[in-house]
């Protein structure tokens, strides 16, 4: 399998780069192509330029030559995972940029007009997603709805084509003991392992 791993964060040393070298080990140990991206370590620009706000015509090849690899990249994916905090109940820009510059008409999906239902056209069935929040489950659900969940998997992932969505997220962290992030790294793992099944 040809997975996909993309992590938003830009502290080196982060739990977030933690659960995301956890992932990438796993996914290699059990044989997969892992295509990993740490969006900030890399450079990924986020801002959306003029030619690609389009959404009905196909995006043609980007002049960024970064953006035209992810979208080459993650058109070839079986399933994909997305490591991220929780900021403003929103992924970081580098992610959000990523998004919209790279999963492009043509590449992720085909809008046949603009208040038409889109066709999914990535390949990858399956995505997870992994957060990292410091606001408490009840309060998150509660106040705000959980914005990353809706994010994820209504309004991003099944505009692609992307019908499995999973997502787990690990609370809360900056006061987190040490054996409870070894712990939640193990989860990563299994989570990840299991989307070879």
């Amino acid at each position: 399998m040809r997975i996909g791993v993309y992590l938003a964060h830009p502290r080196p040393g982060s739990f977030n780069h933690a659960v995301f070298d956890a992932v990438v080990a796993e996914l290699g140990d059990r044989g997969c192509h892992v295509l990993a991206h740490d969006l900030y370590a890399e450079g990924f620009a986020p801002a959306l330029t003029a030619d690609e706000t389009g959404t009905v015509l196909s995006a043609g090849t980007a002049r960024d030559a970064q953006v035209e690899l992810h979208r080459s990249e993650v058109a070839t994916l079986d399933a994909l995972v997305l490591i991220h905090p929780n900021w403003w109940g929103m992924p970081p820009a580098v992610l959000t940029g990523w998004v919209q510059r790279v999963l492009a008409p043509g590449v992720a999906y085909k809008l046949g007009t603009a208040d038409g239902e889109p066709a999914g056209l990535l390949k990858a069935g399956r995505a997870l997603v992994l957060n990292t929040s410091d606001t408490p489950a009840d309060r998150e659900e509660s106040e705000f709805g959980d914005p990353l969940q809706r994010i994820w998997a209504a309004c991003v992932l099944p505009y692609v084509g992307v019908t499995d969505v999973r997502r787990v997220v690990f609370r809360t962290v900056t006061d987190s003991a040490d054996e409870t992030r070894a712990s939640w790294l193990r989860r990563a793992r299994r989570e990840a392992a299991a989307l070879l099944a």
